[in-house]
C-alpha cells in the first residue's frame, strides 16, 4: 500500500529546490542568474508571500536577499576568486511555483578557468531537505545551447562544494549543437513545414501543354520519369536554401534586419501564394521563382530563432554553418518522406484532384496565420496545432 501511494505524495510534494543557472561566454564574463522559489524566501526572512507574488511585494527585502546570496555563495578557479557582481531582479512563474531572480556575473574570467570551484550553501541552515542546483545554461564550446535542465552541480547540506570541469570542451560540440538546433527548428516550424509541402506537391506531375491559356484546375498529367520529378525538386529546394541562407547571414551579421511581425506574416502568406499557384500559375514554369522571393523572408524568419537562442559573436560562422546545416538536413528528411509517397500516387486519376484540395486547405491556414500576425491576435488554433507537432517530433526522437 505505501509503494502504491507513493507516486502520488511525491506528486502532491513540490521540491524544494533553488538554482544557479550559467552562461559561458569565450570572449566575455560568465553570466549567470540565481533562481529562489518565494517559499524558501519566507523560510530564510520570515515573510508570507504566496504565489502570484511581483516583484514589487519582494522589493523591500531585495537588498537582504541579494547579501544573503552573496554570504551562501562564491566561485574561485586557478585564476583566483572571482567577485560576484550582482545585477538586475526579478520575478519568475513556474509550475514549481514563483522565483526570485537575481542576475550577476563573475569578474576576471574574461578567460575561462579550466576548473570553476563553487560553493554554495543558501537554504540550508533553515531546511535540511532542500537541494541546490547549477545548471549549464549556456557553453558554445560545450555543444549547450540555451537548455535549462542540464544539471551540471548540485549541492546539499553535506555537500555545499563542487567543481566544474572546463577543459573537456571542444568546438566540434558547439557546432554539433547547432546543427541538431537546425534540424529542430525546420521540423517545429509548421509554416515552413507546410511551404515546403506547396512546393513540392506538383513535383511528380506538370500542367497539360494546353493548361498553359486554360489555367483549368484539375488538368495536370503524371511525370514519365523519377529523374524529371526529382530535379524539379532540386531546383526548387535549391533555390528555397539559397535564398534563406543569404537574409539569415545578412540578419545574424546584423547588416539586414526587419521587423518580427512582418517576417512571420510575409511567410505566412507565402504559404498561400505557393499553394495559390499550384491552382492558377502565377509564374508560368518558374515555381523557383516563388521558393526564391519567399525564401529570402523564411531566411529571417530563422534568424530570429538564432537570436533568441542567446548566440553572442563567439564562433557565430561555425553556428551558422551548423544551424544551416541542420536546417538542410531536416529539409531533406520532410521531403524523404513526402516526396515517394508522392511519386507513388501521381498516376492515379485522383492525384490532380488532391493537389488542388491540398491547396486550398494550404490557402485557408496561410489566410487564417495572417490574419493572426498582421493585426497581432491569437485566434488559440494554432496553439493546439504546435502542441501536436512538437509531441510528435519529440515521439520521433528529434528532440
Amino acid at each position: 500500500m505505501i509503494l502504491f501511494f507513493l507516486p502520488l505524495f511525491a506528486l502532491a510534494h513540490i521540491p524544494n529546490q533553488s538554482y544557479i543557472f550559467l552562461r559561458i561566454y569565450e570572449t566575455d564574463d560568465i553570466h549567470g542568474r540565481f533562481e529562489i522559489n518565494i517559499r524558501e524566501v519566507n523560510k530564510v526572512f520570515g515573510t508570507d508571500f504566496k504565489d502570484g507574488v511581483t516583484l514589487g511585494d519582494v522589493e523591500p527585502i531585495i537588498d537582504d536577499i541579494k547579501a544573503y546570496l552573496l554570504s551562501n555563495t562564491s566561485f574561485s578557479s586557478d585564476l583566483g576568486n572571482h567577485k560576484i557582481i550582482l545585477e538586475d531582479t526579478g520575478i519568475f512563474e513556474f509550475n514549481l511555483g514563483y522565483f526570485v531572480q537575481v542576475y550577476f556575473h563573475l569578474e576576471n574570467t574574461k578567460s575561462l578557468p579550466k576548473n570553476l570551484n563553487v560553493k554554495y550553501s543558501a537554504i540550508f541552515d533553515k531546511d535540511n531537505t532542500h537541494r541546490g542546483y547549477l545548471i549549464t545554461e549556456y557553453n558554445w564550446r560545450d555543444g549547450v545551447i540555451n537548455e535549462e535542465a542540464n544539471i551540471t552541480l548540485d549541492f546539499s547540506p553535506s555537500k555545499t562544494q563542487d567543481t566544474m570541469d572546463l577543459t573537456k570542451s571542444s568546438i566540434w560540440n558547439g557546432f554539433y549543437a547547432m546543427v541538431k538546433q537546425g534540424v529542430w527548428h525546420i521540423w517545429i516550424g509548421l509554416d515552413h513545414i507546410l511551404f515546403l509541402l506547396a512546393l513540392i506537391l506538383p513535383s511528380v506531375v506538370r500542367r497539360r501543354k494546353n493548361n498553359l491559356e486554360t489555367h483549368r484546375a484539375f488538368n495536370w498529367e503524371p511525370v514519365k520519369t523519377f529523374k524529371s520529378a526529382f530535379i524539379y525538386i532540386i531546383k526548387v529546394v535549391t533555390f528555397f536554401t539559397v535564398a534563406h541562407t543569404i537574409t539569415l547571414t545578412l540578419a545574424s551579421l546584423e547588416i539586414v534586419n526587419l521587423p518580427s511581425r512582418l517576417v512571420e506574416s510575409i511567410i505566412a502568406f507565402s504559404i498561400g501564394l505557393a499553394a495559390y499557384h499550384n491552382i492558377r500559375p502565377i509564374f508560368k514554369m518558374k515555381d523557383w521563382v516563388i521558393a526564391f522571393i519567399f525564401g529570402l523572408f523564411h531566411g529571417f524568419g530563422f534568424a530570429s530563432v538564432l537570436s533568441d537562442l542567446g548566440l553572442t559573436n563567439e564562433f557565430l560562422t561555425l553556428s551558422l554553418l551548423g544551424f544551416n546545416v541542420g536546417v538542410e538536413i531536416g529539409q531533406i528528411a520532410i521531403i524523404a518522406i513526402i516526396f515517394p509517397v508522392l511519386f507513388l500516387l501521381r498516376k492515379l486519376q485522383l492525384y490532380p484532384k488532391l493537389l488542388v484540395y491540398i491547396s486550398i486547405v494550404l490557402i485557408v491556414i496561410s489566410l487564417y496565420w495572417f490574419i493572426e500576425r498582421v493585426f497581432d491576435i491569437n485566434l488559440m488554433l494554432d496553439e493546439l496545432i504546435t502542441s501536436w507537432t512538437y509531441e510528435i517530433a519529440v515521439s520521433l526522437g528529434l528532440r
